[in-house]
């Protein structure tokens, strides 16, 4: 054997005699085929790298206050949304013959991301989660020119952010498409891991359209992101910006093979409306629905398993005043099919309020159309923490839950009637993604009155077999599966 072939065995880390057998002619030509096919990002990187930038973020706190918002649940989606690194602000002795005096604003690091220009005058794109909340926003470019940022606008329900710097002829991003992605095509993402700036990752795109449940289909993929990547861009072949950024799934906080990417389509249209307005309106029709499942599809008589199903109709809303019932399935809205529940959603939230709109429902056997008016969607609302006695700890249930009664007040908030808060969430719970503060209304298809009547619910469930809860978290609904804690 010669030694370049030697050599070869030992990369590949052979240990069958396969890869050790002589190759014809130094490289076998599909080997060379092989490298040959192997991307180059280098002329990509540097035509688009100028355009993505750090964005720092600081708050203003009281001497010896330390950093606000490092309990639990702030973690919980520090790590799911793996926003940059909090760092700690320096203890400085206070000086001996100091006298006492009115507390001083400190400001201290509040955490790291990325972001990515749009426009010559210094419009920069970002995740609601990097910016939000934020006392002052810091963007440094490549050449290391720092400006201090304008928060434009933020959308927390497409977790989308406009800042603004002052400058001109600043380098930008080309705008791309994210409906001609193909599965399986390279992508790259340009950020600031762990407050590494201009970090390049490369990987594939594994899936379009993946339904979180939220106001978005993401894009999924396999490349490398971590804390600080968020609000970066994800740019294709072509040099253009196809997503931001925004989510991993990990069970330990750092990368774990799976990301996700805001399709720029839909940001763009999130960033327009905050650059008008400072705020996004969105249209909503007053259901709660869920999944049309196949057997629920044969025992109506439904060609095939599509729509939404309408599980309940809101008193007074524009889906009762235009004749909407429980049990209908909306199949079509102003002729655009509804494949799944979750596209309902998204297709009315696009709409204007005010606007008339026409839904196709499948009842009693065959299709109807209704004419309805879109409302505007109210701002996104949680169940607000109220003051509580202290009380012994409760240990989590078999779904790895610890619930509490909701309050009248947040049930007239929320406008529902009953249901439970979630006031932690471990093992099988996190790992299905539920957090504190969401608010859980069914029990496998039973309505959840009260904290008792769910946790012995809880207790009788089969532990071989997933539960299904239905979750409220702002003005969205979800059915969730969620395996009990062992399994």
């Amino acid at each position: 054997m010669s030694a370049r072939n030697t050599i070869l065995a030992v990369l590949l880390g052979a240990s069958s005699a396969f890869f050790a057998l002589p190759l014809a002619g130094g490289v076998s030509s599909a080997s060379a085929a092989s490298v040959a096919g192997l991307p180059d990002f280098t002329d990509l990187v540097e035509r688009t790298g100028a355009a993505v930038v750090n964005i720092r973020t600081t708050e203003r706190v009281k001497n010896g206050q330390g950093i606000p918002g490092s309990d639990d649940e702030e973690m919980q989606e520090f790590f799911r949304r793996f926003f940059g690194v909090p760092m700690p602000p320096r203890q400085q002795p206070a000086p001996r013959n100091r006298k006492p005096g009115p507390q001083q604003d400190e400001e201290v690091q509040r955490g790291v991301g990325s972001g990515f220009i749009i426009s010559p005058d210094g419009f920069v794109l970002t995740n609601a989660h990097v910016v939000d909340g934020a006392d002052d926003v810091y963007v440094t470019l490549t050449d290391k020119r720092e400006f201090k940022a304008k928060i434009i606008g933020v959308d927390k329900r497409t977790d989308v952010a406009v800042v603004k710097i002052e400058g001109s002829n600043l380098p930008r991003l080309t705008i791309g498409d994210p409906g001609k992605l193909r599965v399986g095509e390279w992508v790259i993402a340009i950020g600031s891991p762990f407050g590494l700036e201009n970090t390049v990752t490369a990987g594939i795109i594994s899936a379009k359209a993946r339904d979180t449940g939220d106001y978005l289909p993401l894009i999924q993929t396999d490349v490398a992101v971590n804390p600080g990547n968020s609000g970066g861009p994800l740019i294709n072949m072509r040099g253009e910006v196809v997503g931001i950024n925004s989510q991993i799934y990990s069970r330990s906080g750092g990368y774990m093979g799976i990301s996700f990417a805001v399709p720029i389509d839909e940001a763009v249209r999130v960033a327009d409306q905050l650059r008008a307005t400072g705020k996004v309106t969105r249209g909503r029709i007053g259901v709660q629905i869920g999944e049309v499942t196949k057997d629920v599809a044969e025992s109506l008589g439904m060609p095939r398993a599509n729509g939404a199903l309408v599980q309940r109709v809101e008193p007074g809303g524009p889906a009762e005043k235009g004749g909407l019932e429980a049990g209908d399935i909306i199949l079509k809205l102003n002729g655009i099919n509804i494949e799944k529940s979750s596209d309902l959603p998204r297709l009315v939230g696009a709409i204007k309020p005010g606007t008339r709109a026409t839904l196709t429902v499948w009842r009693k056997g065959a299709p109807r159309d209704f004419t309805l008016t879109i409302i505007e969607l109210e701002p996104e609302k949680t169940a607000k923490k109220e003051p509580k006695k202290a009380k012994p700890e409760q240990p989590a249930n078999a779904l790895g839950l610890v619930v509490s009664d909701l309050t009248e007040a947040q049930k007239k908030e929320l406008k529902v009637d009953g249901g439970v808060i979630v006031d932690a969430a471990e093992g099988s719970a996190a790992r299905a993604g539920l957090r504190p503060g969401d608010v859980i209304l069914q029990l496998n298809n039973t309505d959840v009155q009260d904290a008792k009547q769910f946790n012995v619910a809880v207790s009788k469930l089969d532990t071989k077999k997933a539960a299904v809860v239905l979750v409220r978290r702002g003005e969205a609904s979800q059915f969730v599966p969620i395996r009990p804690n062992g399994q």
